[in-house]
């Protein structure tokens, strides 16, 4: 382990982070200082959550990376502290991220560690549903997601933010097998298919659990389904 967090109760930066991140792990480290300060003063992360930071958040998150192709735009919807998307451009720099956040002080804090970290990374407030975000974002590779509703009502506002043959990638706690089961149909009915469960792993961290599901169809603007052409990408 290398040196730790400033503060009690802090962890230090697990040996595996290197091979995630690479030369880009100090501008990890730095990202996992804005949660362990800022972000829980501003209540974006539980106290309780402190010393899991590497392996049960940014690791973890990064950990999706597996389920997204070279240069693919991704949008992710609800991203609060920026889990999953802050990680995931750290990993990834090829891919292209925004970040969607409703509550004003959430956007905030995402746009000071953008800026502070000086990462290619759009950060939007509004809420995936709004036709505005679906107007400034939408035609995404992938949607991306953590903890942020039942999967039926995510792949609600994920799909309009997808191109025709993009997926939905949410990452899910132990339950995500049986949301799928129990969510099937209503899935099918907005357009997704292919859905599965992926498990995933980052060098010591937590499993991931990744939902993964792919538009085939999308409803067009006069209420029409168009089918996806080509390759249907990605898994």
């Amino acid at each position: 382990m290398e040196d730790s967090i400033d503060g009690e109760g802090s962890t230090g930066v697990p040996a595996g982070a290197r091979s995630v991140f690479g030369d880009r792990l100090v501008l990890a480290e730095k990202y996992v200082q804005f949660l362990a300060t800022a972000g829980l003063e501003r209540g974006l992360m539980g106290p309780r959550e402190r010393p899991r930071l590497w392996n049960r958040h940014v690791l973890n998150s990064a950990a999706a990376a597996a389920a997204l192709a070279d240069g693919e735009t991704v949008v992710d919807i609800g991203s609060g502290a920026g889990l999953p998307g802050i990680p995931l451009a750290l990993a990834r720099p090829d891919l292209r991220v925004t970040l969607v956040e409703p509550l004003l002080r959430r956007s905030t804090f995402l746009q000071e560690v953008v800026d502070d970290l000086g990462i290619d990374v759009r950060v939007v407030r509004g809420r995936a549903e709004e036709r505005s975000v679906v107007a400034e974002v939408g035609g995404a590779d992938v949607v991306t997601s953590r903890a942020v509703a039942p999967l039926a009502k995510l792949a609600g506002w994920s799909a309009p933010l997808l191109r025709s043959g993009g997926r939905m990638v949410a990452l899910k706690g132990a339950s995500a097998a049986d949301e799928v089961e129990r969510d099937r149909r209503a899935l099918r009915k907005l357009g997704f298919e292919d859905m599965g469960v992926d498990v995933v792993s980052a060098p010591d961290a937590e499993e991931t659990r990744l939902v993964i599901a792919t538009l085939a169809t999308r409803v067009g603007t006069r209420g029409g389904r168009s089918r996806a052409r080509g390759s249907r990408g990605g898994r």
